[in-house]
């Protein structure tokens, strides 16, 4: 170990020497495993943004500096690099194998086009599973135009075959706060097309439609939003009676809830760990901050691989299922010098404060699962006694003065989405969500919806799980009409109540 650490600070001190471009194209141990796998794809671009350790090009230039084309000849799109378009194309491929609901949805719309007319515009990660989303609903009738809800999440192969196939996204990994601000608006703002449909995931483009074009955002037919973060603004924006569209929360819709925070955590938060630190789980000493359904998840798969895991709670309700999981509840200053990974997924702030981070030992592991990054205060960690010092993309270790080292993953973002990949058939259950929640506001009736928040009907959550049971070849037993008497139920459904 102190081997690989001596060999770390030579490196980083030879990094940091005038001659940075150089540097970068031998890449540490770390960046060797992508380096061989892009060389047998006769290639020296390490593509997949998720799975690479280096930067995917050494070229420096911003996208939003370089004139791109596609074999249309469009120019309404700005993307890393569209040479890359058949490379996420295949990836695309591979997603498609795991969203069948979604497939089966485009079969079903070949004769009705349930989207014609809908312009969206819409802004969440751009991933392989995303974009079989947004070719849905291009397939459905709709015109989408793309942007990225995080910085460091979109796969850039993957945008580039969307803009190849003609969908304008605005879009790459590593985006600065300005760019993220400008692609948004060049979604948005644009000749001869006015959005009528907004997909959101965190709030930014309903946030910024709302301030920068309110035309636009008081003739939309309607909002979806998929995540904790976007949904608590829609809710002050309905409080203050600013909300002049109907919006559908597909947060918290059991779909996305049950399954998306449960399930796709529980497989994802290893995957991003290993991927970083290749850490072994086994005894290791870890507290999860917050026992919701993120936590749920993330506790699930690291007892399963023998780590002893604690919980930080401040709701009784969550504190006592943990209890009754077999996990102790502690508070985080209490437990903090032992242990060897923090994970935090509460949605709040501060979690994690300096103070904490002072008391770690050397060597603990810091990540967060929530959707934002406020729940670590890395801010506080930009002090001059400190030194960071960058291990592999992703991967920092904050050295102390006295030589204690502390590893931050993901500079305190999504860990899953910007360390790893998320599996592909949870995802599928959201956006089918999503566009199932699109055609509803897109085709309501006028008066249906208000200018309000609403809740998916339950009806719909229990048909996109019916679209997904196929893959299992699970057969549901019916109800009969006696039965469906004694119950009070319609034999269709819905079967469970709407405040599941």
């Amino acid at each position: 170990m102190a081997h690989k650490h001596g060999h770390g600070r030579e490196r980083i001190q030879f990094a940091n020497a005038e001659d940075k471009q150089e540097f970068s194209k031998y890449p540490t141990k770390a960046g060797r495993r992508s380096l061989s796998r892009s060389i047998s794809q006769s290639s020296t671009d390490s593509y997949s943004s998720a799975a690479s350790y280096t930067d995917s090009s050494d070229d420096e230039t911003s996208p939003r500096d370089k004139a791109q084309v596609n074999s249309h000849g469009s120019t309404d799109f700005c993307v890393k690099n569209i040479k890359q378009a058949e490379f996420g194309r295949r990836e695309i491929e591979i997603a498609e194998q795991d969203m069948s609901a979604l497939i089966s949805l485009r079969k079903r719309a070949q004769g009705e086009k349930p989207l014609a007319g809908a312009k969206i515009v819409g802004c969440t990660h751009i991933t392989a599973q995303t974009a079989v989303l947004i070719e849905t609903l291009v397939a459905l009738g709709a015109q989408c135009r793309w942007t990225a809800c995080n910085i460091y999440s979109t796969q850039n192969e993957v945008a580039a075959a969307l803009a190849e196939t003609g969908v304008p996204v605005f879009a790459w990994k590593g985006e600065s706060e300005d760019d993220f601000w400008w692609c948004i608006d060049r979604c948005v703002n644009t000749d001869g097309w006015q959005a009528n449909m907004i997909l959101d995931d965190g709030g930014d483009l309903t946030h910024w439609v709302y301030k920068k074009y309110p035309s636009v955002f008081k003739k939309a037919r309607g909002i979806v939003e998929e995540s904790v973060t976007g949904v608590h603004r829609l809710y002050q924006l309905s409080k203050a009676g600013k909300l002049c569209v109907p919006a559908m929360n597909v947060n918290d819709s059991v779909t996305k809830q049950k399954f998306d925070n449960l399930y796709c955590c529980r497989e994802s938060i290893l995957d991003g760990l290993k991927r970083t630190t290749d850490i072994m789980f086994g005894g290791k000493q870890v507290v999860v901050c917050g026992y919701g359904e993120v936590g749920k998840g993330c506790c699930t798969a690291l007892k399963a691989l023998g780590a002893i895991v604690c919980i930080t709670e401040i709701d009784p309700i969550c504190a006592l299922q943990a209890c009754m999981d077999g996990f102790r509840v502690v508070k985080l200053s209490e437990v903090i010098r032992q242990m060897d990974v923090v994970i935090t997924c509460t949605g709040n702030k501060n979690v994690v404060s300096r103070e904490h981070l002072d008391r770690m030992k050397n060597g603990c592991i810091v990540c967060n699962m929530g959707h934002s990054n406020t729940e670590i205060d890395v801010a506080s960690l930009r002090s001059p006694e400190l030194t960071w010092e960058r291990v592999r993309s992703q991967v920092d270790h904050i050295i102390w003065p006295d030589g204690k080292r502390v590893i931050v993953l993901a500079e305190g973002r999504l860990l899953n989405l910007s360390c790893s990949t998320v599996p592909t058939f949870v995802l599928s259950i959201t956006a089918t969500t999503q566009a199932l929640a699109l055609i509803e506001l897109y085709n309501a009736p006028e008066g249906r919806y208000k200018q309000d928040v609403y809740l998916l009907p339950k009806k719909m959550d229990e048909y996109v799980a019916s679209l997904h049971l196929p893959n299992f070849d699970a057969h549901l037993t019916e109800l009969s009409d006696e039965q469906a008497k004694y119950m009070g139920l319609n034999k269709n459904g819905p079967f469970k109540p709407n405040y599941y």
